[in-house]
């Protein structure tokens, strides 16, 4: 018994990293989430857009669900998710629209990372995103207005990592710039 209390002490406990990644609709979050995963040994990667209410619970705007609002994301299901992701891995890679909407949440991110795209952009890019078929360019402005009411980048944090998603992401770069093993 003496020797599982002994291990058991020992045992380090890890201090999970968060680690937040920002951005308009189409800025490359994903794509440098998923990369970043495949690098950090013991890491998860929470994509904000799996944690949506209802569909009759999301506002509408003319015929469309509105997608690009806070009202959107369940933020309870969203915050359990990365506690418990905490609980389990080491690094925690959390990607969304809306990523530092909340001021609890910006508070428990280690490193923050901001994907910039110019509006030219990204318009061009979601034009060409036809996923859900073509969107009309009344609701291609609503996403970038919706991008400035609610997904830029707060000041209250420091010390961010801020990239142009118009261009290559370097990782070894932006593992130098938060700090981070490579």
């Amino acid at each position: 018994m003496n020797g599982l209390v002994e291990k058991t002490r020992n045992l380090t406990h890890h201090k999970s990293v968060y680690i937040a990644i920002g951005g308009v609709s189409r800025s490359g979050k994903t794509f440098l989430a998923k990369m970043l995963g495949s690098i950090l040994p013991g890491s998860v990667i929470i994509h904000q857009d799996t944690y949506i209410p209802d569909k009759k619970n999301i506002p509408v705007i003319r015929d469309h669900l509105d997608w690009e609002r806070p009202e959107a994301i369940d933020w309870q299901a969203f915050k359990n998710a990365i506690d418990v992701a905490g609980q389990n891995f080491r690094y925690v890679i959390i990607e969304g629209l809306l990523v530092f909407y909340d001021e609890v949440l910006n508070q428990l991110y280690d490193k923050n990372i901001f994907i910039y795209l110019s509006k030219e952009v990204f318009v061009q890019r979601k034009r060409a995103d036809l996923r859900w078929g073509a969107e009309p360019d009344w609701y291609i402005e609503h996403i970038w207005q919706s991008h400035l009411s609610y997904g830029t980048f707060p000041s209250t944090i420091q010390k961010p990592v801020i990239i142009n998603g118009e261009e290559n992401f370097e990782l070894d770069r932006i593992l130098k710039q938060l700090n981070m093993p490579g």
